[in-house]
């Protein structure tokens, strides 16, 4: 049986084509110290980017701190961005609403060309996640709500946080904690479930 012949000598072998990265952008959205920060760098594959400032005396009868300034003394002033890799070679880029009511006018331009969002709740704190909820339902933009577990503790069932918020049942709610990569990842996979779903039954996402 002859063998196969050697390869001449000097003949280069073609580098196996690279495939590039399905990739998908993700709004993380809520109130005002809710975790946003938080929860995009505790998932991030990369240095997350941050538009964190200081909360000033400029920024009294301005700003909302929700009650929370004595552990919260700066603010997302433009967007979070990270990026996570999930298998498949699907990227997840992340994006983080600003939280004070004075840079809505940002959300139009975060949220084009996401595939859905997180919006994160303090139950302390009900209130401020409705301007976010009312944004994606309206605009019929795939969303789940993370209840944030402070202290890695859960205050409320969430059916009760159902149904204060006044949230359909089509709609994902789920505990997470913003510090914990497994948890966030967790919420982040639910997003995406939740938009495959979408765009499986178009007439749904029509009606929501």
């Amino acid at each position: 049986m002859a063998s196969r012949p050697s390869e001449p000598a000097g003949t280069a072998v073609a580098p196996a084509p690279v495939v590039a990265p399905t990739v998908v952008k993700i709004v993380v959205a809520g109130g005002f110290a809710v975790g946003k920060t938080t929860f995009i760098g505790s998932i991030s594959d990369i240095e997350p980017l941050s538009t964190e400032a200081a909360m000033t005396e400029h920024s009294l009868g301005v700003d909302d701190a929700g009650g929370v300034s004595d552990r919260k003394t700066t603010t997302t002033v433009a967007m979070d961005f990270g990026r996570i890799g999930l298998p498949g070679n699907l990227w997840l880029y992340l994006f983080g609403t600003p939280g004070q009511d004075r840079f809505l006018f940002m959300w139009d331009d975060l949220v084009l060309g996401a595939i859905g969002a997180v919006v994160l709740v303090d139950t302390d704190r009900l209130e401020q996640c409705f301007p976010a909820i009312d944004y994606f339902e309206s605009r019929g933009i795939p969303f789940v709500v993370a209840v944030n577990c402070f202290d890695g503790v859960a205050t409320h069932h969430l059916d009760d946080v159902r149904e204060a918020l006044q949230v359909p049942d089509h709609i994902p709610l789920l505990y997470t904690d913003a510090r914990s990569r497994a948890a966030t990842k967790h919420a982040l996979v639910n997003v995406v479930r939740l938009a495959m779903e979408r765009a499986r039954t178009p007439e749904v996402a029509a009606v929501g």
